[in-house]
């Protein structure tokens, strides 16, 4: 009996010890397979570098945006073929003047395509320190001389810069400021933009023309347009902006905003001095005005934005007050009331009652709510401290539509009017203005009276 419970207990460990050893056995081997390095490159490892850069030919951009993802080792390898003069001029589409779809389709065929490039670039240098990305990205863009600040013979009819702007808009989406900073910083260095910068704001306005479209396009096609969100805008116009004294960020808003020929399309600096314009003309200086003042960003105050728009009123002299009213209008109610303010708080009532009457004009005129500017004075009757203050303005006022009316009927009784009788209009709209302000101000008595 003791021998038969010896022999079971000889014979169980040995069981045991094979199957354990099996075990061991299929373990190992598992090891043995899983610590054998596995290729980054996948089945292209079994192709010569060179089949895989003909493999590349035949992607669209989009699939070798994607493909870059893969890994390290087939992100490098698609950087090598952009690097080669075959990749480059693949993808480099290098014609932005000859194009021949119809309805424009082909302008944004080609801008989408470099929206896709931008991408490919975005992904493929993930990996490297932001100034070593743009290094290198200068390296392979440099090739086409319509990206270049002036390396375009006839840049209004060109797409380089749009497809320059689209493709740095899309590298750039999602990076932190102090990367856009660089980003900037890179720009100006390699364009030398700061000095011509210099050059226009510091020359007689007019004076360098080709240079202030040139400046102009470049702000407009490469950094301002592309962005969907304000504040993206908002920071890359801050940077333009904000190295400059108020008088010369004033004159650059100017040429990038401005209203320019529809011929050669160069900056119209005698526009708001000269005549009344129209709201596409003061158009693209609201919206910038009212981008840097909606979005709140830290570096512009109100106090900022109206010093600006002061500025900008006398740009290059002081322009017509029909003007400035379309101008803050335009800029909308926040900045109108701001600005009409801050003249209020400064003692400047007489001024300010001259900015109603044309307010009162140029709502005539454009076919606004006439009632706008009676609740604006109305605001702006708050603003002064005490009730002798605001009696001496609302006399101002009415003081000013009838100065205004006599300035106008002498300027036509002296012959001094156009041929086409723009002066007899302008003067017929002044007196329906008034006539049109004062029946709201008498609507808006009568209804705090009733109530």
């Amino acid at each position: 009996m003791a021998s038969r419970v010896n022999s079971s207990f000889t014979l169980i460990p040995n069981q045991k010890y094979r199957r354990s050893n099996r075990r061991s056995s299929y373990s190992s081997n598992n090891l043995a397979s899983d610590s054998q390095p596995v290729s980054t490159l996948g089945n292209f490892k079994a192709l010569p570098l060179e089949i895989f850069q003909v493999i590349l030919r035949y992607l669209s951009v989009k699939d070798i945006s994607m493909l870059s993802m893969v890994s390290k080792t087939v992100s490098q390898h698609i950087i090598n073929y952009i690097s080669t003069s075959s990749g480059s001029k693949r993808l480099l589409l290098p014609d932005f003047h000859n194009l021949e779809l119809p309805d424009r389709k082909q302008d944004s065929a080609i801008l989408e395509y470099y929206r896709s490039l931008g991408l490919l670039f975005k992904r493929c240098t993930l990996l490297l320190p932001t100034k070593e990305r743009l290094k290198y990205i200068h390296k392979i863009l440099a090739e086409v001389s319509c990206f270049k600040f002036s390396g375009c013979a006839a840049p209004l009819q060109c797409l380089g810069l749009p497809c320059y702007g689209i493709f740095l808009q899309t590298l750039t989406a999602g990076w932190d400021e102090l990367e856009c900073h660089r980003v900037y910083n890179f720009l100006c260095e390699l364009t030398d933009l700061p000095r011509k910068m210099q050059t226009v704001v510091c020359s007689k306005p007019g004076s360098a023309r080709k240079l202030e479209l040139r400046i102009r396009l470049f702000c407009r096609r490469v950094l301002l347009d592309h962005w969907t969100h304000r504040s993206d805008s908002a920071f890359w116009l801050t940077r333009i902006l904000k190295p400059w004294p108020m008088v010369n960020q004033a004159r650059l808003l100017y040429i990038i905003f401005g209203p320019v020929s529809p011929q050669d399309g160069q900056v119209v600096w005698q526009k708001m001095i000269e005549e009344a314009t129209d709201e596409p003309s003061l158009k693209g200086l609201a919206d910038a005005i009212k981008l840097l003042y909606d979005t709140g960003t830290k570096e512009w105050t109100a106090d900022d934005i109206i010093s600006l728009v002061d500025e900008l009123s006398v740009v290059p002299r002081e322009w017509l007050l029909e003007n400035n009213a379309r101008l803050l209008i335009l800029s909308g109610n926040n900045i109108c009331f701001t600005f009409m303010a801050s003249k209020a708080v400064n003692g400047r009532a007489v001024e300010l009652a001259r900015l109603i009457v044309f307010l009162a004009l140029v709502c005539e005129k454009e076919l606004y709510c006439m009632d706008w500017a009676v609740k604006m004075m109305q605001k702006v009757c708050k603003v002064f401290s005490t009730p002798v203050e605001r009696s001496n303005f609302l006399q101002s006022v009415a003081n000013a539509f009838a100065c205004v009316t006599v300035e106008m009927l002498q300027s036509i009784m002296s012959g001094d009017h156009d041929e086409d009788d723009r002066s007899f209009l302008n003067l017929y709209h002044l007196v329906q203005a008034q006539a049109n302000f004062h029946k709201e101000v008498l609507y808006l008595t009568i209804n705090t009276l009733s109530t």
